[in-house]
């Protein structure tokens, strides 16, 4: 385990899915995190990124939540999300909001240079790599569209995986393609969003692989319901449960009604 020799003060953004539907996700993030030799906090007033909003074309709202979270996360190192899709809301689409805001492009400016989506943080600032983690199955990995091209995450969380001992990754067909969710696209356009998770599916079960992962929590509901609707047996985790040797717990929908 590589760890580095000057604590970071890192402030995690746990997402409002994360809070909400699967608070392993943000344990499993704070744990690796740790390993990595960082000082975590989890600022209480922090609140949505905003990309509801955004997405929604309610710009208003969108910089009032913005501005909440600029607010709740100045001071630290660093912020951190277990989601390349609030990281790149803050990162990429903050300074589009307050492009007309001189003073609060300022701090727009500085919050969205040290926000990273989480294995990017780990491999790429830090250089980490988990030790003594074990998981005896086959896995496949789904890339979010967010993580991909807005954070460019795409080697980082494989590398990671690799080194996990008994785990046999294998790619799927595709796997750089949407899987439906893309935030209020899957409300707007449900039939076009059930075809192409549909699509996603086949090329994941296709693998053969025992479990699914991913770094977006969206995405990984989006698939575990359409999984489970389909009566498909595959788990799904977030990729950070499976780094921080938390991954035998129930998967995403299992035990639902």
């Amino acid at each position: 385990m590589s760890v580095p020799p000057v604590k970071k003060n890192v402030a995690l953004f746990v997402t409002c899915l994360v809070d909400l539907n699967r608070p392993s996700v943000a344990f499993a993030a704070i744990k690796l995190l740790e390993q990595a030799g960082c000082t975590i906090m989890v600022p209480e007033a922090q609140t949505c990124c905003g990309q509801p909003a955004y997405n929604s074309g309610d710009k208003k709202s969108a910089k009032e939540i913005a501005t909440q979270v600029i607010r709740a996360f100045k001071g630290y190192d660093y912020v951190v999300a277990p989601s390349g899709s609030c990281a790149g809301m803050i990162r990429h689409h903050y300074p589009e909001l307050f492009k007309d805001d001189d003073t609060m492009m300022v701090e727009v400016t500085e919050l969205s240079a040290r926000t990273y989506e989480l294995t990017s943080f780990l491999q790429d600032v830090l250089g980490f790599t988990p030790e003594n983690v074990r998981l005896e199955k086959s896995l496949t990995y789904h890339d979010s569209c967010s993580s991909l091209r807005e954070m460019k995450v795409r080697e980082q969380p494989r590398a990671m995986l690799g080194a996990v001992a008994g785990l046999d990754v294998r790619e799927a067909a595709d796997s750089e393609a949407c899987c439906g969710f893309g935030g209020t696209f899957c409300l707007k356009y449900s039939e076009i969003s059930a075809s192409m998770v549909d699509t996603k599916i086949d090329n994941l079960l296709a693998t053969g692989a025992d479990m699914l992962a991913a770094g977006d929590l969206g995405c990984l509901m989006n698939i575990a319901g359409r999984l489970q609707r389909r009566g498909a047996d595959m788990k799904v985790v977030h990729v950070a449960e499976i780094l921080a040797g938390m991954a035998d717990g129930p998967g995403l929908g299992e035990g639902e009604t």
